[in-house]
């Protein structure tokens, strides 16, 4: 953001930012020094350590909990457009009757303030990365760089078995990788990202394996999110969508696997040999009513991270990932167990795995990483008393007791105020008017 997007009063840009007395998840009170958009020293307090330089800001966070901002990964960001605009209904026809055809409506414009308000949404609850599939992918790329987030982004392929269509998607995939190399920003990686099995043909999904492959790309993609998706692969190429994308060379460590929900034994074993990274998004599964909780457990004992996401929010109805991450939590204890994904590995899963799945250096609270930080407040009923912080952010917390959002160093919100909120959320609305109306 530039000085005439901030607010005035709001901390611009500054070189060295000192957090003191902020209490760790694992209840240490620490000193947090940022330098040059990297955490350059950290002191336990409690030890008596002291940082001896002094910062162009300080923060005191004698009241806050200090851990690693949130990594979301999976999301369509600019379907912020389209939230409650489609709710209660079954999934295909909640695609083909009501998204598809508001979607066929979307305008670069439209994409960049849609996208716009889920930055917004997304700093104001503590997420500071992400993973997007959609399309006018330039204009998200331009709403992260704007918002000083850090994404990892994919042009939403569909080329629907049409040779033509495929081309034109190839295209389009070359061209926004180049974009996002020519924008030269740390913080924006370029994936790519063929929708889904039932939506790509088997030469558009080969021709993504290969050219991730020969750019050193990741690759993003739906996989066996429903039953139907299953047992359709399995009546046209007599395999699961798993063993079909692994034939097919789509599975490999740089690719995020979205939902995968119907999943065999064969399945998590050829995830775990090929190092793919699932990524949970369980409000959404719950509310499409996909029919199955993720094989969470099955997952861990095959040696495989699983992380965690939102998808869009016309299936979710938010970007919250303290929201995902209780409803996570809470859906594999359903099964009967309540040891299964406690608190602490479920903050692991939407930040630390998040960040590796995305191919950043980031998640981790600790001298030589990035600053991607968040404050939370504790004081605040729902954060009373503080017994055992893990607990406090995965059952407790909602993403509006982030008080401070640091990305790279750079402050996104601090007390809850977020520069150009106002023109957001004005632009965002019209643009969803717009996008409906037609006009």
């Amino acid at each position: 953001m530039t000085g005439e997007d901030r607010d005035e009063g709001f901390p611009r840009n500054p070189r060295s930012i000192l957090i003191k007395n902020a209490l760790t998840l694992k209840k240490n009170r620490v000193d947090v020094y940022i330098e040059n958009g990297v955490i350059s020293e950290m002191k336990n307090r409690d030890r008596g350590e002291k940082i001896g330089v002094e910062a162009d800001f300080v923060v005191d966070a004698s009241d806050k909990i200090v851990m690693p901002g949130l990594v979301n990964t999976h999301t369509h960001a600019a379907m912020t457009l389209l939230r409650g605009y489609a709710d209660d209904m079954e999934l295909q026809p909640w695609l083909e009757k009501k998204i598809w055809p508001a979607e066929a409506r979307l305008t670069p414009e439209l994409v960049y303030w849609g996208t716009r308000l889920a930055c917004l949404e997304m700093i104001k609850t503590g997420t500071l990365i992400f993973n997007d599939m959609y399309f006018y992918m330039e204009e998200v790329a331009k709403a992260v760089e704007d918002c000083g987030m850090k994404a990892l982004l994919g042009y939403g392929m569909i080329d629907l078995f049409s040779e033509e269509k495929r081309e034109e998607e190839i295209k389009k995939t070359e061209d926004f990788v180049s974009f996002v190399k020519n924008l030269g920003s740390p913080r924006i990686k370029a994936a790519v990202a063929p929708h889904a099995i039932y939506t790509v043909s088997d030469e558009g999904l080969r021709w993504c394996a290969e050219f991730a492959e020969e750019k050193d790309l990741a690759i993003h993609i739906h996989v066996s999110e429903t039953r139907k998706e299953v047992e359709d692969s399995i009546a046209k190429y007599g395999e699961s969508p798993v063993r079909h994308l692994h034939k097919l060379g789509v599975l490999t460590p740089k690719t995020v696997a979205a939902h995968s929900v119907w999943l065999d034994d064969t399945d998590i074993r050829i995830y775990r040999q090929s190092g793919v990274w699932p990524s949970h998004s369980p409000v959404s599964n719950m509310k499409l009513a996909v029919g199955k909780n993720m094989p969470y457990r099955e997952m861990r004992s095959a040696g495989i991270k699983p992380t965690l996401g939102t998808d869009g929010t016309a299936s979710n109805n938010n970007l919250d990932m303290f929201e995902s991450m209780k409803f996570a939590a809470l859906l594999q204890k359903l099964g009967g167990n309540p040891t299964v994904l406690p608190a602490e590995e479920t903050v692991e899963m939407a930040t630390e795995w998040g960040a590796m799945a995305l191919g950043f250096k980031s998640g981790i609270l600790g001298e030589g990483y990035p600053a991607d930080i968040i404050l939370l407040d504790t004081q605040r009923p729902e954060m009373t008393p503080l017994h055992n912080p893990f607990s406090l952010v995965v059952y407790s917390a909602s993403g509006s007791v982030v008080d401070t959002a640091i990305c790279d160093g750079q402050i996104l919100m601090y007390k809850r105020a977020v520069p150009g909120e106002k023109e957001v959320l004005e632009k965002a609305s019209l643009a969803a008017k717009k996008m409906l109306s037609g006009n």
